[in-house]
């Protein structure tokens, strides 16, 4: 059994953004789909400003993010930094405000989760 904390810091900006946001899905998918792991998907920082762009059934991740949707949360300071908060209250993503308005990486490492960033 393991425990996973995926983290995706990547903005939308350029296609290495894309690159990592795509190789966050895919990692948190194989722990998702893994019998007896356990993953967290958090997009923090500019990665929060993904997260429209992921309900848009549009979009060509649109899938593979259906695939991880149970395990997503949001940084709540972050989503309202980058003009997102609006966007994702809309949605079923649940936003983190665990230490001074963040997730709490903290909480994660003392839960025994892996901390992977993107």
């Amino acid at each position: 059994m393991t425990n996973a904390a995926i983290v995706i810091l990547a903005g939308t900006e350029s296609h290495a953004d894309v690159g990592r946001l795509v190789n966050g899905l895919e990692a948190a998918k194989e722990f998702a789909q893994t019998d007896g792991d356990d993953v967290e998907l958090i997009f923090d920082g500019a990665g929060t400003q993904w997260i429209p762009e992921l309900e848009d059934e549009e979009s060509d991740y649109h899938e593979l993010y259906q695939a991880v949707q149970e395990d997503v949360a949001a940084c709540d300071f972050c989503a309202g930094a980058f003009g997102v908060e609006d966007a994702i209250s809309e949605t079923d993503v649940v936003t983190l405000a665990d230490h001074d308005g963040h997730p709490s990486v903290r909480s994660l490492v003392d839960d025994d989760y892996e901390v992977i960033t993107f």
